[in-house]
């Protein structure tokens, strides 16, 4: 594992900063100039906005620059660039399987993959501000740097302002984006455990040697990074046990870090097994909404677990303090429940569900037994960090919201599969609403003509209007058998008839008498 995967030679001349946001601002004013051509206002606003702010940028840092031999290409910058891209073939083909239209979502996705970007590693500057000593380290993020939920914090706004310019729902999109995002966590948390961050806490000896293998991480050779005695891990240790002390010295002659969780590659893990769970669930779909709900309360479920293996310093913490047992079964409790009322609901074996609502409960459990002090004077007071903040909060909000939702699907299946919102829906029944009385006006009309006429050709009849119907198949019968050569004596006998067949119709025999009448009908 390495952070640098290659470099690439540079000229002797130095290269600045505000060149590359020069581009930037061409490129997003290209985008604004064809989006006023289309009459696309929503995409033309928001590159202008793109273009405006790196011009702004490269004023701002017209005088930074690079100068060196070589440009290093770092390997979590690598494995974030090739998220995207698989990403945009993942999301745009799903996209046009659900039947969105293919050139919105292309744009959506650019938006959305900007603002994820952004938002990031504003959440990461939030949480690590000591780390930023000047204005052009935000703009350091071949090193890392970035915060997930960060990410999808700004992915979901930047879509929902994007879409909402254009009036598109935003749950069919998010449906067709999540598994992308299942698939960037696979990819960029590699990119994590080669760049060495993201480690976890220290392993017991008892772990298994190729865990201890995978979670040690090296001690990089002298001017690799700036600042840095190695891995994260390594340098970590190093600042715990000290530089000139015994354990310092003997962690340098070992050459690497002690063997912690490569917590990387349980996450990396957990968006394989989400982007399978994802692209299954679509097969089995009721709602949309239903698979970014799903992803949601997944993934912040598991992403609060493997937060407490996390040793890494640039998590942040804040809240309450708390014994461990308390707060994290606590947490995990509050998330069964939510599980329960909320997303179980997807489960339609009435055995299975009812057996993942009991197992729902079984995390907490454990986690207080394991995590309960021997006595109370030793127990361990702790805070959570930023992540499973947000992780708690997104998977009690998504259990609520899915729980709302599959209760309109089993309403309505075909509205809450329904590509338009509920807003856009009242709104075309409020303006149909006119021609549907219109209408409605003109067959009442046509009914009273047709009752006329009845009651003309049967004048001995004077019942309530449900005899009208078999009046007039009583007609029929007389035509009919004038037609064959009847005689006028059993037209009159017909005719005496009607009154007491009307009676018995109305009495509720019109079943009988309907289906006795229908071969005269079709004859």
């Amino acid at each position: 594992m390495h952070p640098i995967l290659f470099r690439i030679p540079l000229p002797s001349m130095p290269l600045k900063l505000w060149w590359a946001l020069a581009a930037v601002a061409a490129i997003a004013a290209i985008y604004a100039i064809l989006g006023l051509r289309k009459s696309d206002r929503g995409t033309a606003g928001i590159a202008l906005v793109i273009g405006v702010g790196a011009g702004v940028a490269g004023y701002v840092f017209r005088e930074t620059k690079y100068e060196a031999a070589n440009l290093p290409i770092y390997s979590y910058g690598v494995m974030l660039g090739l998220s995207l891209v698989v990403g945009w073939y993942l999301t745009l083909t799903l996209a046009e399987r659900d039947g969105l239209p293919k050139e919105t979502m292309a744009n959506c996705y650019v938006i959305t993959a900007v603002a994820a970007i952004l938002g990031s590693r504003i959440l990461y500057v939030v949480t690590n501000p000591d780390e930023f000593k000047q204005a052009s380290d935000f703009f350091a993020l071949r090193r890392g740097g970035l915060v997930a939920y960060g990410g999808f914090l700004g992915g979901y706004l930047g879509s929902w302002l994007y879409l909402r310019a254009h009036k598109i729902r935003l749950m069919p999109w998010a449906d067709v984006a999540v598994p992308s995002l299942a698939s960037g966590l696979l990819i960029t948390r590699i990119g994590c455990y080669l760049f060495g961050c993201d480690f976890g806490k220290r392993l017991p000896e008892t772990a298994p040697g190729a865990l201890k293998k995978l979670g040690t991480f090296p001690h990089w050779a002298q001017g690799t990074l700036d600042g840095s005695e190695g891995a994260p891990a390594f340098a970590r240790h190093l600042d715990i046990v000290g530089k000139h002390t015994p354990a310092g010295e003997e962690l340098m002659k070992m050459g690497h870090s002690y063997p912690v969780h490569p917590t990387q590659i349980y996450e990396s893990v957990v968006g394989l097994a989400l982007l399978a769970l994802l692209l299954w669930q679509r097969k089995h779909q009721r709602f949309r909404g239903q698979i970014f709900f799903l992803f949601a309360f997944g993934y912040g479920y598991l992403r609060f677990l493997i937060e407490t293996l996390r040793d890494d310093s640039e998590r942040g913490e804040f809240g309450p303090m708390m014994g461990e047992h308390w707060l994290i079964a606590g947490a995990l409790l509050v998330m069964s429940v939510a599980f329960v009322f909320g997303v179980s609901l997807g489960i339609t074996n009435p055995k299975i569900r009812n057996a993942s609502r009991v197992l729902a409960f079984l995390p907490p459990i454990v986690a207080f037994v394991m995590l309960r002090p021997a006595s109370f004077g030793k127990q361990q007071a702790v805070q959570l960090s930023t992540s499973q903040w947000i992780g708690l909060l997104s998977a009690v909000v998504c259990a609520y919201f899915y729980a709302r939702f599959w209760e309109t699907a089993r309403k309505s299946p075909k509205l809450a599969m329904g590509l338009a919102s509920l807003g856009d829906i009242k709104a075309t029944q409020d303006d149909l609403a006119p021609r549907r009385k219109q209408r409605d006006a003109e067959d009442d009309e046509d009914d009273d003509d047709g009752d006329g006429d009845a009651d003309a050709s049967d004048a001995d009849a004077s019942d309530a209007p449900k005899a009208k119907k078999p009046a007039k198949k009583k007609g029929l019968v007389r035509k009919k058998k004038s037609d064959e050569g009847t005689s006028a004596s059993a037209d009159d006998d017909a005719s005496d008839a009607e009154p007491s067949s009307t009676t018995k119709s109305s009495s509720g025999d019109d079943g009988d008498d309907t289906k006795k009448d229908e071969p005269a009908e079709t004859a």
